[in-house]
């Protein structure tokens, strides 16, 4: 048998087993059998509140309401019921009772919320009436959306969309996380596996066909350049400058410089309380202060870290090299300098990027990192310079030194507050920059796990090209398993290995 009909079986025995994968992820709520549960929870918050909400979902939702409220009530409306225990008969609340049927629910089963009120001892009867229903089991953290999932109403990335919403904190997470809760970034993933699944549909025919029906001469043409098209577009997806993961996990701060140069100093100032020690010995911070802070609606981990010098104290050593490493791995460096001390800047012509460079290798961090290589080519746009003991540099003249350097460089006394104002407002640019915009352009790639799939799918659909001209049926295998890439992303194949790791973090009632 020749090498190509060997590998046309390879072929079809992959495909066939691809399709079990497509026909298995359509039909995943098998996974843990979910379809046949009932569960319930609380779904709001667990302190003391006016009105709690208390969820139901599953095929026996209905005699939920049956047994505690007497009947059903009116579709998709809220009424008011009194619950009553369905073994003792005792009253338990008077409450807002709405009945979703499925599938055009929440979970996409049969759904009921109880809207009771909120003290302890009202929603723990109401829970413990439940409890006493054959076939209602109290729900584990996530089950509700992940029901969600299993019954199609949510992909992969909504459902993490949801997660981050939950755990929003700040005004642009909550944007960033609502636009994917809403599909936006599902939607664009979606798109690509469906380009994907069609050129590899027409490679299959032309692989299966070619010799035996009238398939298009330039179809192999065709899916290249189409194949092509979407690699561009992943790397450029790819090619974000993490700003969709930035603000997720928030940004990387840190405050870094000598010793006494007023690190501590602007970290309380930005903090606006005594968060670090100041003190006028060298060396008082040893070890790595950390503040998270939510500045102009985007979240911030602002480090303090020991002044950077050469030191035979152990603790204030090890201080240092810590503090070395924060600043390498941070996304936005603030290295304050004396202002006393740098009186060559203020009144030279050193371009600040020199000046950035030297003072990095005198700190020793350019050895540290090869990311300071951006910075001696001009690229100052993930550090700032801040000029400190501006109060004591009384005759020099600054405007044109400030002109030349733009955003980069500023010039403050935290002892007086002097130029305080406008170094916040060139640091909120910064991190505007460095987190984007989360409404603005395409969805940003939000989570680590898109960003491997993505990778392994852009090198599957650059080993395609490699291979279309040498032997197509190994370069549609490529094609498939960028298609499986993808799917991973969305849950369009099966995805039970990552589940749980997915819902693991939700709160018990979503």
């Amino acid at each position: 048998m020749c090498a190509f009909a060997l590998r046309h079986l390879l072929h079809k025995a992959l495909k066939k087993t691809f399709t079990k994968r497509l026909a298995g992820a359509q039909s995943v709520m098998t996974y843990r059998n979910y379809g046949s549960r009932t569960i319930f929870a609380l779904s709001s918050g667990s302190t003391k509140c006016a009105v709690a909400v208390l969820r139901v979902s599953g095929p026996n939702s209905a005699i939920a309401l049956q047994q505690i409220c007497g009947g059903l009530p009116k579709q998709r409306v809220a009424s008011l019921r009194k619950l009553h225990d369905p073994i003792s008969k005792e009253l338990l609340d008077k409450s807002l009772v709405i009945w979703f049927p499925g599938p055009q629910s929440f979970t996409g089963e049969d759904c009921a919320e109880f809207h009771v009120h909120g003290g302890p001892a009202v929603v723990k009867s109401v829970l413990t009436a439940f409890s006493s229903i054959p076939g209602l089991f109290p729900a584990q953290p996530g089950e509700f959306t992940k029901q969600a999932f299993l019954n199609g109403k949510l992909d992969l990335t909504e459902v993490e969309g949801l997660g981050d919403l939950i755990h929003a904190e700040t005004e642009a997470q909550r944007k960033q996380a609502l636009r994917q809760m809403d599909g936006d970034l599902g939607a664009l993933y979606s798109s690509w596996r469906q380009g994907l699944l069609k050129c590899l549909a027409n490679i299959e025919a032309f692989i299966d066909f070619h010799e035996e029906e009238n398939i298009e001469d330039d179809i192999l043409e065709s899916v290249s350049s189409v194949v092509n098209i979407l690699k561009d577009d992943i790397l450029k997806h790819l090619s974000d400058s993490r700003c969709g993961e930035r603000l997720r996990e928030g940004l990387s701060v840190v405050i870094a410089g000598e010793p006494n140069v007023g690190k501590s100093s602007l970290l309380n100032s930005i903090c606006q309380r005594p968060a670090a020690i100041v003190s006028p010995i060298a060396g008082t911070t040893r070890d790595i202060v950390e503040t998270a802070l939510n500045i102009a609606g985007y979240p911030v981990l602002l480090s303090d870290t020991a002044g950077l010098r050469e030191t035979n104290d152990p603790i204030e050593k090890e201080g240092v090299n810590r503090a070395m490493d924060r600043m390498v791995s941070s996304d936005l460096k603030i290295l304050v300098v004396d202002a006393i001390k740098q009186l060559n800047i203020l009144t030279g012509e050193i371009q600040l990027t020199d000046f950035v460079v030297s003072k990095m290798e005198e700190l020793r961090l350019l050895d540290k990192s090869q990311s300071y290589e951006d910075i001696s080519r001009g690229d100052l746009s993930c550090t700032v310079v801040v000029l400190n003991k501006m109060d004591l540099v009384h005759s020099v003249d600054v405007s044109r030194f400030l002109e030349r350097h733009g955003d980069h460089v500023c010039t403050i006394s935290c002892l007086t507050g002097q130029g305080f104002d406008d170094f916040m407002e060139k640091l909120v640019k910064k991190i505007k920059n460095l987190c984007g915009d989360p409404l603005q352009g395409s969805p940003s790639l939000t989570h680590t796990r898109y960003r491997y799939h993505l990778e392994q799918c852009h090198l599957h659909l650059h080993n395609f090209h490699d291979l279309m001209s040498d032997d197509v049926v190994l370069a549609a295998e490529k094609l498939r398993l960028a298609v499986g890439e993808v799917g991973q992303i969305t849950g369009a194949v099966s995805a039970e290995d990552i589940l749980d790791v997915i819902f693991r973090d939700f709160c018990i009632g979503k």
